[in-house]
């Protein structure tokens, strides 16, 4: 069923308004009449099941049949960042790790960034970005659409770190180690509704002097497992073993 996203926080009323996009997209993309039923989510994370009574040139309105029960969201707080990465990389992350239940995305200009994005460019990429987490929140039914924030220095990153409790990076020099455990020990005593921060490098990596200022700031090295993986697929692994832990393992 479909799925859409309102700004408006949750409220018990006899009937409910869309306008503007979601208005566009649900008369003219999904061609819906009266009567036919989609899920809304609204900015409390509070999801219903929509019934349209009407539709007018500009307006559609709805009223509630049910509310969503089931959960959605993973039991803690996972904030991706990235080292911005080449091309249309950072795209798909966004997509696929929304879909895997991120919270947010940070991306910011690591040493080895080839990407340099000025103000202008960071405006629009952040945009593009937030549309591609609305879309894939909606695919994936979840019950917010994950932030987007971009940044234009490293150490602008570096003041975020005392909003999380948990701060992993992913580190393909610990892998090679054979380093598996502390990825498995965080996943063990950690929290419900704890806030973690998963670090992650563009293609070249971290060089030694950023990983050694993120260990200054409390972050803890992680391998993910004894391949290397790319900037593209790392977050995805991660978030798919949290899921694999915390949801499935617990049923």
């Amino acid at each position: 069923m479909q799925r859409y996203f309102t700004d408006e926080i949750y409220e018990q009323k006899s009937t409910y308004l869309l306008s503007g996009e979601t208005y566009h997209h649900i008369t003219h993309v999904m061609r819906m009449k009266e009567d036919d039923l989609f899920y809304l989510v609204f900015s409390n994370q509070v999801t219903i099941q929509a019934r349209i009574t009407s539709i007018t040139d500009q307006k559609v309105y709805v009223k509630e049949v049910a509310k969503e029960r089931q959960e959605k969201e993973l039991p803690l707080s996972i904030t991706i960042a990235c080292g911005y990465p080449k091309g249309d990389k950072f795209d798909w992350i966004v997509q696929k790790a929304t879909e895997l239940g991120a919270t947010d995305f940070i991306g910011f200009p690591a040493k080895t960034s080839i990407v340099k994005w000025d103000q202008k460019k960071l405006a629009k990429k952040q945009q593009r970005l937030t549309k591609i987490a609305q879309e894939a929140a909606e695919q994936s039914q979840r019950s917010f659409i994950p932030e987007v924030t971009l940044l234009a220095k490293e150490k602008e990153f570096l003041t975020l770190f005392s909003q999380f409790d948990y701060i992993l990076v992913a580190y393909e020099e610990a892998a090679k180690q054979d380093e598996t455990a502390s990825l498995a020990k965080l996943l063990q005593e950690v929290q419900p509704k704890s806030r973690i921060l998963a670090i992650f490098g563009p293609e070249g990596g971290f060089l030694p002097e950023e990983v050694a200022t993120f260990k200054q700031n409390q972050a803890v090295l992680c391998g993910l497992g004894p391949r290397i993986l790319r900037a593209e697929t790392a977050p995805l692994y991660l978030l798919s073993a949290v899921s694999y832990h915390l949801e499935l393992l617990n049923k």
